[in-house]
C-alpha cells in the first residue's frame, strides 16, 4: 500500500511541477518564451525538423559518454540529458503559449496569467493521456520543444510573410 502512495503522489507532484515551471520560465524570460512561440506559431514544421537534427546531435555524445567505462564519463552523460531537458521546457513554454493564444482566439477570457497556465495544464494532461499521448503526442511536442528551444535561444526569427511578398513581388535586379 505505501508503494502506491508513493508512486500516487509521486506523479501528483510531477502534475503540478511541470505547469510550475512552465509558468517559470514564462515569468522569468518573457522574450525567449515569446521567441520560442513566435517560432511554433509560424514555421511548426520547421521547428519539428531542426528540433529532430538537434536531438540527434545531442544523442550522440550522450550515447557515447554512457557508454564509456568510466564514472566521470557517465555522469557528464547524465548531466547533458538533464541539461537539455531542463533547456527543452523553454520551448514547452512556448507551445503552451500558442496553445494560451488559440484559446483567447476562441474566445474565452482569461488572464494571460491564467491563460498560461490553463495551457501548459492542455499541454501535461494531453502528453499524459495512455498511449496516444505518450508515444505519439509526447515525441512530437519533445522534438518540438528543442527546435523552438534552439530557435528562440539563437534568436532566429521567421521571416515575416509581408517581407516575403514583396520580395517576392519586386525583385531587385542588378
Amino acid at each position: 500500500m505505501a508503494d502506491i502512495s508513493a508512486i500516487f503522489f509521486i506523479l501528483l507532484i510531477l502534475g503540478v511541477a511541470f505547469p510550475a515551471l512552465l509558468t517559470a520560465w514564462w515569468l522569468l524570460f518573457p522574450s525567449l518564451v515569446v521567441r520560442a512561440q513566435i517560432r511554433v506559431e509560424r514555421t511548426p514544421w520547421g521547428t519539428f525538423w531542426f528540433g529532430l537534427v538537434i536531438l540527434i546531435a545531442v544523442t550522440v555524445p550522450i550515447v557515447i559518454l554512457l557508454a564509456l567505462p568510466f564514472g566521470p564519463a557517465k555522469f557528464l552523460g547524465w548531466i547533458l540529458i538533464a541539461a537539455s531537458l531542463a533547456l527543452s521546457s523553454i520551448g514547452s513554454a512556448g507551445i503552451a503559449a500558442h496553445l494560451s493564444e488559440q484559446m483567447k482566439r476562441s474566445g474565452t477570457a482569461f488572464t494571460p496569467l491564467g491563460g498560461f497556465i490553463r495551457g501548459s495544464l492542455v499541454l501535461e494532461l494531453a502528453a499524459f493521456f495512455p498511449v496516444l499521448g505518450w508515444f505519439f503526442l509526447w515525441p512530437l511536442l519533445l522534438v518540438t520543444a528543442f527546435g523552438a528551444t534552439t530557435f528562440a535561444l539563437l534568436n532566429w526569427k521567421p521571416r515575416e510573410k509581408d517581407q516575403l511578398s514583396s520580395t517576392v513581388a519586386s525583385p531587385t535586379h542588378a
